[in-house]
């Protein structure tokens, strides 16, 4: 099998990597889109490669994304869902992952609760190239990867751009990527939430932290909104009402135009329409909800590709 490119052996994380791979992989992502665009799209890039996507949570995009990707690179793909697999059975994910390295994949792509899942499985698997496709509130390198290139692609150079979080940030592997991605490429973070909903020192990553989301519009150049994740809340105390969120956490079209012509809007999915973000800014001509799942396609092209050591273009 070819060397991995850009020397990656693994997709951990955003902040195992330097500015040059980041950049590589965000041009590599680039270079498929016009795959994506064409009527015929297929490129025999990794054709013959094994790919296996392992998905302990529930997903959407990135689950759907790594699949396409992985069929339009002509490689076989497989995917496995935790309801299906035998540690529904009682079996120990590393016995589930050792049994299906057994197998001689090329890539295991995981998705799993726990923070670290990737790192512990990659002492066992010697073999194996594993991409973290989110682990806990830890990572998600392949969806900041995806947000670099649309807004290449949107607003050009982000150095020194103002990139606004606003919402469930202590339980968010995206803002938790996006302040490691900021620090090696150059852009400004600020964090927008409740204190219940805000991580304990997070300014040690070089933040700006408001809670009061009007204050932080000024000088933002994207507004990048997060929903709520109900499903890790330990408490039903976080904030006293959807509505009274909305009213002071949700964006709408008064926020959107207070922020300026030139912001742009990004949201990582799911959206909850009403809560976080209202439907005519999700909708409007300032959001690049669609383009970030466009470009997510094109962005998991590259990482498997990169990790497989296919040509960089077919």
């Amino acid at each position: 099998m070819p060397e991995p490119l850009f020397g990656l052996k693994h997709l951990f994380g955003i902040g195992d990597l330097n500015r040059d791979q980041i950049t590589s992989l965000v041009n590599l992502g680039e270079d498929f889109i016009d795959i994506n665009e064409r009527d015929l799209k297929k490129a025999p890039t990794l054709r013959g490669r094994t790919i296996i996507n392992l998905f302990f949570e529930n997903s959407t995009r990135t689950r759907t994304s790594f699949e396409i990707a992985g069929k339009r690179l002509s490689a076989d793909v497989i995917n496995i869902s935790a309801s299906t697999s035998a540690t529904s059975k009682g079996e120990t994910l590393l016995d589930t992952a050792q049994t299906l390295a057994a197998m001689q994949p090329h890539v295991l792509v995981i998705r799993h609760s726990i923070a670290g899942t990737c790192e512990f499985l990659a002492e066992y698997l010697d073999e194996t190239k594993l991409i973290n496709a989110g682990d806990g509130a830890h990572e998600h390198p392949t969806q900041i990867l995806t947000d670099l290139l649309t807004l290449k692609r949107s607003i050009g150079d982000i150095t020194g751009k103002t990139m606004t979080i606003v919402g469930d940030i202590s339980h968010s592997r995206v803002a938790r990527s996006h302040l490691l991605a900021a620090k090696i490429m150059g852009y400004k973070v600020r964090l927008v939430a409740p204190k219940t909903l805000l991580p304990s020192f997070v300014e040690r990553y070089g933040c700006e932290v408001f809670y009061d989301f009007d204050a932080a519009l000024e000088g933002t150049d994207i507004l990048y909104m997060l929903r709520v994740q109900s499903e890790r809340l330990t408490e039903s105390s976080c904030f006293p009402s959807i509505r009274e969120y909305h009213e002071a956490y949700g964006l709408n079209m008064k926020r959107l135009r207070a922020a300026g012509d030139h912001c742009m809007v990004m949201h990582p999915g799911p959206m909850n329409r009403g809560v976080e973000i209202a439907t005519d800014v999700a909708d409007s001509m300032k959001s690049l909800i669609l383009q970030q799942v466009e470009h997510g396609v094109a962005v998991r092209m590259a990482a498997l590709t990169a990790l497989c050591g296919g040509a960089t273009k077919e």
